[in-house]
């Protein structure tokens, strides 16, 4: 009876974090988008982040391109290609925030692409690149409460080739934090996997406009 218990309770745990795959080794990839307003309000300002600072002017960065199992995901992948140069990473800073992101995501998801470092982030560009960010969002002048759905909304309105199933909204601390899109290897959208599809059910999040 334990036994099964255990089971049970692993199964609806979710998929475990993996750690050391070959790289290459991907189904599909999630093209994650942070809400830099959020971040700074819980994480970044706090820490002085240069993304944070009033004259950035952040509103969707590209939190990263991770590469996807149909359940679960590789991270910190072996016999990876070579890493990139800090000016590599550094030129990532305007859509990431931060030079030090891109070298993060490359280390815990990049290498795991199997594709060389350049690239790895010309991908992540032009897939963020080709998501068109909802410009009713950017230009709110004021803080909102609203259903989480409405940012699902709004991006399913700004791109008419991506589904409800395609795309996902995860909140954080009662307040929006990412938009998820789920794409094949070619960079097409494509119905996200069963433990990533999950959206924010929140009615309340907290929205805050780009300073």
């Amino acid at each position: 009876m334990r036994a099964l218990l255990l089971t049970a309770l692993i199964a609806l745990a979710g998929p475990a974090l993996s750690e050391g795959e070959r790289a290459g080794d991907l189904d599909y990839y999630v093209l994650s988008l942070s809400w830099s307003p959020t971040w700074c309000a819980l994480t970044g300002t706090a820490r002085g982040a240069e993304q944070c600072d009033e004259e950035a002017d952040f509103g969707w960065v590209l939190h990263g391109l991770w590469p996807q199992f149909e359940r679960g995901w590789p991270s910190y992948c072996t016999n990876a290609p070579s890493d990139p140069s800090r000016r590599q990473t550094a030129a990532m800073a305007d859509i990431m925030g931060d030079g030090g992101a891109a070298w993060y995501q490359w280390k815990k998801h990049g290498r795991c692409s199997g594709l060389a470092s350049e690239d790895y982030f010309g991908a992540a560009r032009t897939a963020f690149e080709a998501l068109e960010k909802p410009r009713v969002l950017r230009d709110l002048d004021k803080s909102v409460r609203l259903p989480a759905s409405v940012i699902e909304d709004a991006f399913i309105q700004s791109n008419p080739a991506i589904e409800r199933d395609m795309l996902t909204v995860t909140c954080k601390a009662k307040r929006i934090q990412e938009v998820r899109l789920c794409l094949t290897r070619d960079l097409a959208p494509r119905r996200c996997g069963a433990d990533v599809i999950r959206d924010c059910s929140l009615r309340d999040a907290l929205f805050d406009p780009i300073d």
